[in-house]
């Protein structure tokens, strides 16, 4: 409803209505939206084809290999470090890794460093053997100058690296490193014994080249963000429990094609962060994992227009694959400048906005989505459900098709989404398939633009206020399949037009309704088409099923019971005992209105 009269007056200045297919739609929004470069129809994507054309990491087969009569020791002594190599330069509590070479680091350092500055051909590996390196002024670990650093963390070692709260730079006015584990290079940490990682001063883990995280097992404390990497962020098969003050994983190369991307194909991950739990410049891609995420203090905390506190956020395009997300945010929950694609997964949300919200384009095909908290449960220009389970509350919206982008968007260079809006003719609801449930204090279904709808079930239990409406539509809204069910109030209700293939009821009481009344369609002969009870009172009920024709006689029942399951209101696979006959009548149009 936030975009609505925006969107209203943009439809009172259009002069094209547009009668276009899906892909019409999509080739209509990329061509308005160049300046953004937002391809709409990315929102079909999947994780494969997501990483299509993205950087390549720098991992390779030999980065995890190495000979045990090649390592060169490093023993932290409390003040002091010792090695026998020729290779370590050591002064005072500083080592200088000059060379290629495999280093184990052991014991514990109370304030030190260890420096990485061996070349830009040289691959150094590092093992963490029980290993704990504190400064007071600059990064326990600077990997300055090599081809890439491998960081071994050895099984059943218990492994830390802490910083102070100031940094003392070499030269003036130089803020590198500025991060507990600061790398200039790519960097691999891998293993199964424990790192603990604690930025007092910034960052905790900052990489300013490619970072992969696999078969790791990491906790993470920071004082601004958790774990960045600037060129890509790739992990795999991985532990991680991330504090951060701003936020949790990070991605943020904004200049160079194909970087600026986060891919998680599988791990637990524990996140709670001041900021966005994961933030993509570009894409953020998940092939699974089970994610647990607080971002901003949660959706009780209240969203702050002035700061990002969403959960999932890319600048560009997110798919998901499948996984496991508990996610509990401030701001939106799941959040893309250009597209979202949802293909499998399970998803339980709180959200101090929006549930899902995507600047041009989302696509649901498949999964479960439960959002018990949300302004609007999910929002785009562009929505297409062809499959899944998606139960949502929302103080305003259920499902709002606006264009745009929202105030708590990324800043990108050139804009984000549609660059400030889009023509009503260019937004659309799609409902193909799933089930989908709606309990919205707003309009249920908004769509500033066009419905259209060919298979599924829609339950909306809409306002029971007369400024909204359980549907709400500018353009038009056609169903050729599926069952859809709209409760709400009477002043603005609407239903599918006559231009549908598929027998529409609009019911119109002659008084409230209360909640958990039963209502009772069914055939002359007594069959019965369907039973509802609104959760909420109720004035007007929207009913389209494949089981009603035309030419048909039906009779409406109020009161009575029913044994039998029960999903937000819809009762099915069980009995109904008669209540009072209410209406009678018979259907002559594709639409027919009953008072």
């Amino acid at each position: 409803m936030k975009f609505k009269i925006f969107f209203l007056v943009l439809c009172l200045l259009a002069i094209i209505v547009s009668n276009c297919s899906r892909d019409n739609i999509l080739d209509q929004n990329e061509a308005a939206n160049t300046e953004s470069d937002v391809d709409a129809s990315r929102s079909e994507e999947t994780t494969d084809d997501a990483l299509a054309g993205k950087s390549e990491g720098h991992e390779a087969s030999a980065d995890y290999v190495y000979n045990e009569a090649d390592i060169i020791e490093i023993l932290l002594l409390g003040n002091s470090i010792e090695s026998i190599s020729s290779k370590v330069e050591v002064s005072g509590t500083t080592a200088t890794i000059t060379s290629a070479g495999t280093y184990q680091l052991s014991g514990n350092l109370t304030d030190g460093q260890i420096i990485v500055d061996a070349g830009k051909s040289h691959l150094v590996q590092i093992i963490f053997n029980n290993a704990e390196l504190t400064s007071s002024n600059s990064a326990p670990l600077f990997i300055k100058n090599c081809l890439k650093t491998i960081l071994f963390v050895t099984d059943g070692t218990s492994n830390k690296l802490t910083d102070g709260s100031s940094y003392v730079f070499d030269n003036a006015g130089d803020n590198e490193p500025n991060a507990t584990l600061f790398s200039k290079e790519d960097v691999t940490i891998t293993g199964g014994g424990l790192l603990t990682v604690t930025g007092n001063y910034n960052d905790a883990i900052g990489c300013k080249d490619g970072l992969v995280i696999t078969n790791a097992n990491i906790v993470v404390n920071a004082a601004d963000d958790g774990i960045r990497g600037k060129d890509y962020l790739i992990v795999r098969q991985s532990s991680i429990v991330v504090n951060s003050k701003d936020d949790g994983f990070k991605s943020d190369n904004d200049t160079d094609e194909g970087c600026g991307y986060i891919f998680i194909e599988s791990g637990t991950f524990s996140i709670t962060a001041g900021g966005d739990a994961l933030q993509a410049e570009s894409d953020l891609i998940i092939a699974g994992g089970s994610f647990t995420v607080l971002s901003g203090g949660g959706s009780s905390f209240g969203y702050n227009s002035g700061t990002s506190m969403k959960g999932l956020k890319a600048g560009e395009a997110i798919v998901i694959d499948d996984g496991h997300f508990d996610l509990n945010t401030a701001d939106d929950a799941i959040h893309s400048n250009g597209t979202i694609a949802i293909n499998n997964g399970t998803f339980l949300i709180a959200s101090g906005d929006d549930g899902v919200h995507a600047d041009a384009a989302l696509g649901i095909n498949g999964g479960e989505i439960t959002i018990t908290k949300s302004y609007e449960g999910l929002e785009s220009a562009i929505i297409t459900i062809n499959d899944g389970f998606i139960d949502l509350v929302a103080s305003d919206d259920g499902i709002n098709v606006a264009g745009g982008n929202d105030g708590s968007g990324m800043q990108r260079p050139g804009g984000g989404g549609f660059g400030g809006g889009s023509t009503s003719s260019n937004c659309y609801l799609y409902i193909n398939g799933g089930t989908i449930a709606v309990n919205a204090s707003g309009d249920g279904l908004d769509a500033n633009g066009s419905i259209e709808m060919t298979g599924g079930t829609v339950i909306v239990n809409g306002p029971t206020s007369n400024g909204d409406g359980a549907l709400d539509y500018d353009q038009k809204f056609t169903i050729s399949g599926g069952l859809l069910i709209a409760a709400g109030s009477s002043n603005m209700a609407q239903a599918p037009g006559t231009a549908s293939s598929q027998p529409v009821i609009s019911i119109a009481f002659s008084g409230t309704v209360s909640a958990g009344t039963l209502v009772h369609l069914a055939t002359k002969e007594g069959a019965g088409v369907l039973t509802f009870a609104p959760l909420k009172n109720m004035q007007h009920l929207v009913i389209s099923s494949p089981e009603l024709a035309v030419g048909e006689s039906y009779m409406l029942y109020k009161g009575g019971s029913y044994s039998g399951r029960y999903f937000r209101g819809l009762y099915t696979e069980g009995s109904y005992t008669q209540g009072t006959l209410y209406k009678e009548w018979t259907i002559n149009s594709m639409v027919t209105n009953v008072r």
